[in-house]
């Protein structure tokens, strides 16, 4: 039986919401047994509490400082301590257990990924934006405290699988496969009034409505690029994507002999999850099941960069490194949320991301002194500022 004592930061999410679905599941079916230290949340302090009585944490903390005396109300009765504000979250993080899950969407989750990440627990990490701003010193930061970093993005998880990692020299080639989004098949003059109901109704996958609208412009495939980089130690030039609609591939590995290994497995996060959970070893869950003969065909085309250029973009920052891995992952994130506030539209996405690399870029930006967690949230601050602006003036012309 797998034994793990655990936290789940961001727990009221849906990467959060499925790593505790997951967790009931193997602990119904003799698996494994979980004790849970911390959860933590947003602004939906039900779904928290009911979760903090379900799991019995020793501590449930929501993000919004405003909320505490709701959250601890929806407690009372119980002895799951409560606290509430971002100090509390990364005070959360930093608590010392065998696994912690990163799920906090967008740069809010960096803080505590980057706490998390020195307590020698093992990090899954679900919130690329940490990677992707703070590279490869996250990655060392782990090592140092003894930890491991495994990912729980379905394609870094695929990769992850079937990546010789004690002879990465043998790799010639990272592919990441892409669903394509909800609108794969839509011609660029369609896509001007693109509504965010339609952005976030992706084909395959539950997701979030931000990682949703990052699916539909492709910045979400951009910034696993990006992660792959620095999780695998591959140049840009060796990491490729293809559009693959149905989602069973979920990436592959090309080695230098011309052999490619693929993971497989239906659309469903709680599989990666159940990957990072249990790692070294495999957990026996109700796990959906690949039906090949019901499947009938797999296909795959080329990427779209004129229909889609958040991709090149992510590109772009990979090759230029430094800052613009951050300043791409600030000003999408900035982008996309106007976007789903309706003060932005669909195709001006790319095009607030192109342009505040642009700006960032001729202005010299470059991560300041201090660690590198400060130094990212610097910079994410400042291409905020510089993307709200963009924002800004793309309204007012309209």
């Amino acid at each position: 039986m797998i034994r793990r004592r655990v936290s789940v930061l961001g727990s009221t999410g849906s990467v959060g919401s499925s790593t505790l679905d997951l967790m009931e599941q193997a602990e119904a079916g003799g698996a494994a047994a979980f004790e849970v230290e911390a959860l933590t949340g947003g602004s939906n302090i039900a779904r928290l509490a009911e979760q903090a009585r379900r799991w019995k944490p020793r501590v449930a903390v929501t993000a919004d400082a405003a909320r505490l005396d709701e959250l601890r109300d929806a407690l009372a009765g119980t002895d799951v301590a409560a606290a509430a504000g971002e100090a509390a979250v990364v005070e959360a993080a930093s608590r010392p257990v065998d696994w912690v899950m990163a799920s906090i969407v967008g740069a809010a989750g960096l803080k505590s990924a980057w706490a998390a990440a020195d307590t020698g627990a093992t990090l899954a990490l679900a919130n690329k934006e940490s990677l992707v701003c703070c590279g490869a010193t996250l990655i060392e930061r782990v090592n140092r405290a003894g930890g491991r970093l495994i990912p729980v993005d379905s394609e870094h998880s695929a990769i992850f699988q079937v990546f010789p990692a004690e002879a990465p020299e043998r790799v010639a080639k990272l592919v990441l496969t892409a669903s394509g989004g909800p609108f794969r098949q839509t011609p660029r003059a369609q896509m001007i009034g693109i509504t965010p109901e339609q952005a976030v109704a992706h084909p395959n996958w539950s997701m979030g409505a931000k990682i949703s609208v990052d699916s539909a412009t492709m910045a979400n495939k951009g910034l696993e690029m990006i992660e792959a980089a620095y999780l695998f130690d591959m140049p840009a030039d060796r990491i490729d994507v293809v559009v693959h609609p149905e989602s069973i591939i979920h990436s592959l590995v090309e080695y230098v002999d011309g052999s490619t290994l693929a993971q497989m497995g239906p659309p469903d996060m709680r599989t990666p999850i159940a990957c990072a959970l249990a790692w070294p070893d495999r957990m026996a869950w109700p796990a959906p099941k690949l039906d090949l003969p019901a499947l009938g065909r797999l296909t795959f085309e080329a990427p779209d960069l004129a229909r889609f250029p958040a991709l090149d973009l992510a590109r772009q920052a990979l090759k230029a490194g430094g800052a613009a891995p951050a300043v791409f992952n600030a000003a999408n994130e900035m982008a996309a949320f106007a976007f789903l506030d309706r003060k932005l539209a669909f195709l001006n996405i790319a095009a607030v991301v192109a342009e505040t690399l642009e700006r960032a870029m001729k202005a010299g930006m470059v991560f300041g002194s201090g660690d590198a967690c400060s130094a990212a949230l610097s910079v994410d601050a400042e291409s905020r500022r510089i993307a709200g602006s963009i924002i800004a003036g793309l309204a007012n012309a309209a």
